[in-house]
């Protein structure tokens, strides 16, 4: 019996593997043939990475940051039978507005992929007069229609949650300037219809710990459990050798997300295989997403790693809701509403 609860769907296939018989730190355990992607993956395309799966019709496809070979970052779609392997279109994402026209961004990186409802929602960062967010709505990922900028530059790592609160869409962003490194808070915000945003709330800072120092991020869309919401997201540090990204836990409240319950002092995990450590740009776990399985509380987390390939992990919803509990440290600007 498990004690906290996954609210979502069975996933009788998902992608796992058992955990070692010894765990260290935090209860996550890697894949043990990642990398699961690796480079050159398709024609064109030099690199994919921070990427986002889901399951779809009893199997797996995804959304993913395919870096092509001129520079150019775009999102492809990809499809796989076991959430492991996967078989990549050549051709990118083609994009178009409301009225059936060619709509396509500049460039699209580091996408994230929800479903609210019936409705299925990708989420990335593009070139919006300045680096903003750009979204766009399929039902089955054939015509992908783009809708209204959610927020103005300069913002990234923008974060939808799997179903409404209180009436209300609600996404996480993480405003920053033109630059690569400030502001480096979370922030969450609300919608009635997915073009009018407001109700925006301060959720977490940037931590004092060294691994969350500099800056974090939303990551996978946050899971709702027993205990609230549970949220993956990215710390960074600097170092005298450049950036450092890690993965971080924190539960939110169900119904005020701007509220944090738990946040863990200790990363969840940090580069320390080769395929983290070296790459385009080292040192870099990013979490984009997972795959939860409500019956058994196990959780697949796919990340991003150096820039140059997919990395993928387990948990339970159990270790992982425990660990963070244990090792929370709270600040006042964690517990309070947010509001100013």
């Amino acid at each position: 019996m498990n004690d906290v609860k996954l609210i979502c769907p069975q996933v009788k296939n998902m992608p796992w593997q058992d955990p070692p018989e010894k765990i260290l730190n935090a209860p996550f355990w890697r894949y043990k043939s990642n990398p699961i992607i690796g480079r050159n993956p398709v024609k064109n395309v030099a690199r994919i990475f921070n990427s986002a799966v889901i399951p779809y019709e009893d199997a797996f496809i995804g959304v993913f940051r395919g870096e092509q070979v001129n520079g150019i970052p775009h999102i492809y779609l990809g499809r796989s039978k076991d959430g492991i392997h996967w078989e990549f279109e050549e051709e990118k994402i083609l994009f178009e507005d409301e009225d059936g026209n060619p709509f396509m961004p500049r460039y699209a990186y580091d996408p994230r992929l929800v479903k609210v409802e019936d409705t299925y929602y990708l989420i990335w960062c593009q070139d919006f007069y300045g680096a903003a967010i750009g979204m766009a709505k399929t039902k089955d990922f054939k015509k992908f229609v783009r809708i209204e900028n959610p927020f103005l530059p300069f913002n990234r790592n923008a974060v939808l949650f799997p179903r409404k609160i209180n009436g209300n869409f609600v996404m996480l962003s993480r405003p920053s300037d033109s630059g690569h490194t400030p502001f480096g808070d979370i922030f969450v915000s609300e919608s009635p219809d997915m073009v009018y945003w407001g109700k925006h709330r301060h959720v977490m800072s940037k931590g004092e710990e060294w691994w969350q120092s500099l800056k974090i991020g939303g990551g996978a869309a946050p899971i709702e459990t027993t205990e609230g919401w549970l949220l993956f997201y990215h710390g960074v540090t600097g170092t005298c050798n450049g950036y450092v990204y890690s993965m971080g836990g924190a539960i939110l409240d169900i119904n005020q997300p701007s509220v944090v319950k738990y946040r863990c002092e200790n990363f969840l995990l940090t580069p320390e295989e080769w395929y983290e450590e070296q790459g385009f740009v080292p040192n870099v776990v990013f979490p984009c997403a997972t795959i939860c399985d409500g019956e058994t509380g196990r959780i697949a987390i796919y990340y991003g790693a150096a820039d140059s390939y997919v990395g993928l992990a387990f948990t339970t919803a159990d270790q992982i809701v425990k660990y963070i509990k244990e090792h929370s440290v709270l600040r006042k600007t964690d517990t309070e509403i947010g509001r100013r």
